[in-house]
């Protein structure tokens, strides 16, 4: 292949969820309600953790605080041109803002991958070792390990797409899914893509897959470690929300990247359950088990209530 060949593609057309304007209508309705939910759960989650002295203080919350963010950001990457190819027949992207998608998308997916690793590891130290607790998980530690899981998610995408854009696109440009992303962007190369797809597969795939069996692995680990029925059960609960998270992000992702890269129909729903559906869901799971968010949510708001009517007598007068 030529060069002039790889530049015939200029835009590719997203294949959507439906044809029929009134579906779309009902899907965008749908879809606004997600993403809104997503950024004030996440939001307010932020707030929260940076107004409230405790919270911002434990390695725990400020580690939260940062899954909010990547959060909002990768919900962020696909959702509003999702919802802006509701409300247009013609889903076209062009290929600079695609490959722009492709690279954000695992830019901020795999840094909370990486971040999901490091609150497990948080919570191994939490319980396993609770004397040494503060000292190991220090807040120069912490910023360390958060500018490391960025600096591993950019690495990441940037080897993604860097083998991404140096294949050739002449023709068909249809990709099958409502974004751009790996496996259905290569399927429209002009070339053959097996070696490409092998090393994909391999970085995507092992990222996710090893990341989620350390997961695992260390849950498991502080549950045999714990001999009391009592502290096992403690230790359950606080886990059982990072657990759920886990299973939410990490299950749709190694269905979607650790297999030869053939479409299946059921991708596009797996992958609005972990770009749409999990960042939404994220708040609720960490907030409604937590009894320390729950009570300096209250106190916020309380603050605010009080603020606001201290301030309305003296509007008045």
């Amino acid at each position: 292949m030529d060069e002039n060949q790889t530049e015939v593609v200029r835009e590719f057309a997203l294949a959507g969820f439906s044809q029929k304007p009134s579906t779309e209508a009902g899907l965008f309705v749908l879809f606004l309600f997600f993403y809104v939910s997503t950024w004030i759960g996440n939001v307010l989650i932020m707030v929260t953790v940076a107004s409230d002295n405790n919270l911002n203080s434990s390695p725990m919350y400020f580690l939260l605080g940062n899954l909010s963010f990547l959060d909002l950001c990768y919900s962020t990457v696909t959702t509003p041109k999702l919802l802006a190819d509701f409300l247009d027949n013609i889903k076209l992207i062009p290929y600079d803002q695609c490959i722009a998608q492709l690279f954000f998308l695992h830019f901020v997916g795999a840094a909370e991958m990486f971040l999901l690793t490091v609150m497990a590891y948080d919570r191994y130290v939490a319980i396993c070792r609770p004397l040494h607790y503060t000292t190991i998980m220090s807040r120069r530690l912490c910023c360390v390990l958060v500018a490391a899981c960025w600096m591993g998610g950019f690495v990441h995408a940037t080897v993604q797409t860097i083998l991404t854009i140096h294949l050739p696109f002449c023709g068909p440009n249809k990709v099958d899914n409502f974004f751009c992303d790996v496996p259905p962007v290569i399927k429209l190369a002009c070339a053959d893509t097996f070696v490409i797809e092998l090393l994909m597969v391999s970085n995507s795939g092992l990222i996710s897959t090893s990341s989620f069996v350390v997961l695992i692995s260390s849950y498991t680990i502080i549950l045999v470690k714990i001999r009391s029925k009592e502290g096992r059960q403690k230790a359950l609960s606080t886990c059982a929300s990072h657990l759920m998270v886990v299973t939410l992000f990490f299950g749709p992702c190694i269905f979607i990247y650790a297999r030869p890269f053939s479409i299946f129909s059921a991708d596009k729903v797996v992958s609005v359950l972990y770009n749409v559906i999990t960042p939404m869901l994220n708040p609720l799971i960490y907030t409604l088990r937590n009894k320390e968010v729950k009570s300096a949510m209250w106190k916020l708001w309380g603050r605010s209530g009080l603020s606001w009517k201290n301030k309305g007598p003296k509007n008045l007068k």
